[in-house]
C-alpha cells in the first residue's frame, strides 16, 4: 500500500467516522497504520473532532447503551474498556449515570445468573455461589450486586 498524503487520510478517516462511532483514540491508531506523522495527524483529529466526525460524549453514551444492553456488561467492566480507548472517567461516570437504567441493568444481572446456573455443575451450595459470583465478577458487575442477586436467584428456588 502506498503512502497517504494528509488529505486522503482526513477523507478516508471522515468517511470511516462516518460510517459508526469511533473515539480520538481509535483514530489516531489508524492514522498511525497509515504511516501519517504525528503532526498531520493531529491536525486531522482536531479536524474531525470540530467538525463533528468524533465527538467523545456521543461515543460514549453509544458504547455504554451497546455494552450493557446486547453484551451485558457490568459497569466495572464498560469503565475499564472506556479507560483504555483513553475516554476520561468524569465522562465516563457521567455518561453511565444518563444512559444506564438500574432496571434494565439489574435484569440483566439476574438473567445472566439463572442462565448460568441451568449449566452449571457444583459441588454444593458454597461452590455454586463461587462459580456463580465470579461469572458475574468477570462480566464486570459489583460485588454488592452480584451478592444480592445471587440471594435473590436462591430465594426464588
Amino acid at each position: 500500500m502506498k503512502d497517504m498524503t494528509p488529505a486522503e487520510a482526513l477523507h478516508r478517516a471522515a468517511a470511516y467516522c462516518s460510517g459508526s462511532e469511533h473515539c480520538v483514540s481509535d483514530i489516531r491508531e489508524k492514522l498511525r497504520k497509515w504511516n501519517i506523522s504525528p503532526t498531520d495527524a493531529e491536525s486531522i483529529l482536531t479536524r474531525l473532532v470540530k467538525e463533528k466526525f468524533i465527538d467523545e460524549e456521543r461515543y460514549c453514551r453509544s458504547f455504554i447503551n451497546d455494552k450493557y444492553k446486547y453484551n451485558r456488561w457490568g459497569r466495572i467492566k464498560i469503565g475499564y474498556a472506556l479507560r483504555m480507548k483513553k475516554i476520561p472517567d468524569a465522562l465516563v461516570y457521567q455518561s453511565m449515570d444518563e444512559v444506564i437504567d438500574e432496571e434494565l441493568y439489574m435484569e440483566n444481572l439476574n438473567a445472566l445468573l439463572r442462565e448460568k446456573k441451568k449449566g452449571l455443575r457444583s459441588s454444593g451450595p458454597q461452590d455454586e455461589y463461587a462459580k456463580l459470583y465470579r461469572f458475574a465478577a468477570g462480566r464486570g458487575f459489583d460485588s454488592g450486586e452480584i451478592s444480592a442477586a445471587i440471594r435473590k436467584l436462591k430465594c426464588a428456588d
